[in-house]
């Protein structure tokens, strides 16, 4: 597993303590790899996902750390989005 992978599992499980969240997600991460977010939390894996959301290694980070904001990613084409739109707005509003 990827550092980047590794610091995102920790980082998302942080963020989504206390969160209902139904449903499954996945960040594909490009050249590093995916992490999936359910019920549960947040961990590495590449399992199917209501909706997957994509971007560079740069691109996640930055709208997990909170200084991208991921519509805006979406709109310039910097994250891409397959899948269940209403789930993504759903982890949007949990990871805000």
């Amino acid at each position: 597993m990827s550092d980047v992978v590794q610091e995102a599992v920790k980082v998302l499980n942080e963020k989504m303590q206390g969160q209902d969240f139904s449903g499954t997600a996945k960040f594909e991460i490009e050249g590093e790899g995916s992490v999936v977010i359910d019920s549960d939390g947040a961990h590495a894996g590449d399992e199917e996902a209501d909706v997957t959301l994509s971007a560079d290694a740069d691109t996640f980070q930055g709208i997990i750390s909170g200084d991208t904001n991921p519509t805006s990613a979406f709109m310039t084409g910097k994250l891409k989005v397959d899948g269940d739109m209403g789930m993504a707005m759903k982890l949007a509003s949990a990871l805000a």
